[in-house]
């Protein structure tokens, strides 16, 4: 029986092991990142955690039109077997865990690094570690997405197949609902729609692999889950996720072995509340969101990525990553965390949240389930996210949520972490020119023929529906890239553009919105039509909740909205605001890829017919950049720090008032 906290005694059996310490890392090119890589490993992180550039992501190569700017910008660029060679010299595969933050070009990545592990020597088997895979999730917060969901969950499941017969120790997926937090979700909707993407993949592979083979299976399938501010409703969560995952494992599966029902997780700790405003207090807000993660035994993550303090001003330098890691280091060695059974069995008030936490979730599922499961309720799932986390916003905004630093107790003084011109780190502006350089020689060494013949072996897999890994690692040991594979998967599947969860229909949040609506009202009789509000996200960017809360809000003020989501061209949305005869272009990006993208927005602009049109523009952007961006004749320029929507929506309409008149 479970010991009461009042009998917790201190444990006279071994110390338990500590989590994996990772660091989430990658930029520039992939022999920084592998400098990096080498030195975090030295101050004791005992796994790799792999950032991709978006490129990379998203199955372009670095010199196609949408990668403009977003080279080596969010993680390291990897364009061909090259490249990843670059990035693991030096580190021994076959002793390593690595997981690879990689989703939509999850088989391709994974090929690439099976083929330069064999280069090494390595015994391909042994190979340890996960690939996040889960795609589902990017047509909800992310947007990495390469095609339709139908096939996306095939490929998803390809991979699961080829590693349980080659790869055994490899974590074949890694069900992501980090971003669902991200993007809004509430505790209910993060448990529930990481649980329906689950069930959607185990479905889909009980048809790939042997019966008997099917328990290990369930048991290789990994969460990698986000831990907010609340830290004692985020633990609860962690022990609902556990409880309900043993439950479907073997109400719904019928997995007997409990160590296949084990519910296995990494964790990356909430970057949504990392602020602009007073960064230095986001130490804080990491450690204790670190140990919702952690107290719980039963509930405790295998693995551990802390984001640095700085990541909403810009990249983290590597002393910044650094204390991100001895934060953990010191949670796990200094205290006595680790020699205690579970602190929190049978203690009231903990059942009582868990209990709820799951009727919840239950509910919601039943109600995913109704609508054809993950695969047939992502329009559903993503509208009710963007609602989500409308209301999240708009209780900060009405200070029913308390954001230190940011809606009270505003006032402080200058931090000095934050001076001078290395407080952040920022990325070689010649990296990209150098990728592309060293992508142009690799095509140009290959054998053509060679590269032909995989892409042609790859397109036949993909269209009789044979297993997607076999003739992607024949093409990265051919000389195929990243592009090249996402451009036959594309031709393949076809194109696919996400839900936006955007409605053109006003909501029932009208509080507070008077004032607004009645500008808009006096401006549109002006114009003799309504406002027009050109909402857009240039690039490879699917970081899409600014955009879709600032088009949210739009519509809700009565501002007629066009947003038609992520990975538009700059000439895209420039010939959207000529169609739509918009009166102000807004322009959202996250990637550090602001000022070339902007740059070319806006020298579009002024050939075209909306030239006199204001342009703001919404982003992490660094003091530094604000004069480049104003010189291009920008309106407005908003940081993360500019979290009152009702100001920007005044502003918007400020700017339409003088360009009418």
């Amino acid at each position: 029986m479970s010991q009461t906290p009042s009998q917790v005694q201190k444990s006279t059996t071994e110390k338990s092991r500590p989590w994996l310490f990772r660091t989430y890392a990658g930029h520039s090119t992939a022999a920084a990142s592998n400098a990096l890589y080498r030195d975090n490993l030295s101050k004791g992180q005992t796994g790799l955690s792999v950032a991709f550039d978006l490129p990379t992501q998203t199955g372009y190569d670095s010199d196609h039109v949408l990668s403009r700017g977003e080279v080596g910008k969010v993680g390291v660029p990897v364009g061909h077997l090259g490249d990843m060679r670059a990035l693991f010299d030096q580190i021994p595969l076959e002793q390593m865990n690595t997981s690879m933050t990689i989703n939509a070009t999850a088989p391709w990545l994974l090929a690439l690094y099976i083929a330069a592990a064999e280069e090494q020597g390595a015994d391909v088997s042994k190979l340890q570690g996960t690939v996040q895979n889960d795609l589902i999730k990017e047509y909800l917060s992310r947007g990495t997405y390469i095609t339709a969901p139908e096939p996306s969950l095939r490929m998803i499941t390809d991979v699961a197949a080829y590693t349980r017969e080659h790869l055994p120790k490899w974590n074949p997926m890694n069900v992501c609902s980090y971003h669902l937090q991200e993007a809004g979700a509430t505790p209910e909707e993060e448990l529930s729609f990481a649980l329906a993407t689950a069930i959607a993949v185990l479905d889909d592979l009980k048809e790939k692999v042997p019966a008997e083979a099917f328990p290990a299976m369930v048991g290789r399938i990994s969460f990698f889950v986000n831990a907010g501010i609340r830290f004692v409703t985020e633990m609860c969560k962690m022990r609902a996720f556990v409880e309900l995952w043993d439950e479907i494992t073997f109400d719904r599966y019928g997995v007997e072995d409990p160590k296949f029902r084990r519910f296995r997780y990494g964790v990356q700790v909430n970057s949504l509340g990392l602020t602009e405003q007073q960064p230095e207090n986001n130490v804080y807000r990491i450690l204790i969101e670190m140990l919702a993660v952690t107290l719980s035994k039963n509930a405790r993550a295998r693995a551990v990525q802390l984001p640095a303090w700085n990541e909403a001003l810009g990249l983290p330098r590597p002393w910044d990553q650094q204390w991100s890691l001895r934060m953990q280091q010191i949670l796990a060695y200094e205290t006595d965390l680790l020699e205690y059974e579970d602190l929190f069995d049978e203690n009231p008030a903990v059942t009582r949240k868990v209990e709820a936490l799951k009727e919840g979730t239950r509910a919601e599922l039943a109600q995913i389930e109704s609508l054809g499961g993950a695969v047939g309720a992502i329009d559903y799932m993503k509208s009710r996210l963007v609602e989500s986390n409308a209301e999240r916003i708009g209780r900060i905004e009405a200070g029913e949520t308390t954001v230190v630093g940011v809606n009270r107790w505003v006032e402080g003084a200058e931090s000095p972490l934050t001076a001078g011109d290395g407080a952040i780190m920022v990325v070689d502006e010649t990296a990209e020119r150098d990728q592309i350089s060293r992508l142009e020689a690799w095509r140009a060494e290959r054998d053509d023929s060679a590269v032909s013949k995989a892409l042609a072996d790859l397109r036949q897999a993909a269209l009789q529906g044979t297993n997607i890994m076999v003739p992607s690692i024949a093409a990265a040991k051919a000389g195929v890239t990243t592009g090249e594979w996402g451009e036959m998967l594309r031709e393949a599947f076809g194109q696919y553009r996400g839900p936006t969860g955007v409605s053109r229909h006003p909501s029932n949040r009208t509080e507070g919105l008077d004032e607004l609506r009645a500008e808009v009202d006096r401006i549109s009789d002006k114009l003799g039509r309504r406002v027009k509000l050109v909402m857009a996200k240039p690039g490879l960017d699917g970081h899409s909740n600014g955009a879709e809360q600032i088009a949210a809000r739009a519509r809700d003020c009565g501002i007629d909205i066009t947003y038609d989501g992520i990975r538009m061209t700059p000439a895209e949305i420039i010939q959207s605001a000529e169609n739509e005869n918009a009166d102000v272009i807004g322009v959202s990006i996250l990637s550090g890829s602001h000022v070339p993208l902007v740059e070319e927005l806006m020298k579009l602009r002024s050939e075209s017919k909306v030239k006199h049109i204001p342009v703001v523009v919404g982003g992490i952007i660094p003091d530094a950049d604000f004069e480049k961006l104003i010189n291009c004749n920008v309106s407005k320029i908003y940081t993360p720090k500019d979290f009152e929507l009702n100001r920007i929506i005044g502003d918007l309409i400020q700017l339409v008032e003088v360009n009418v008149e």
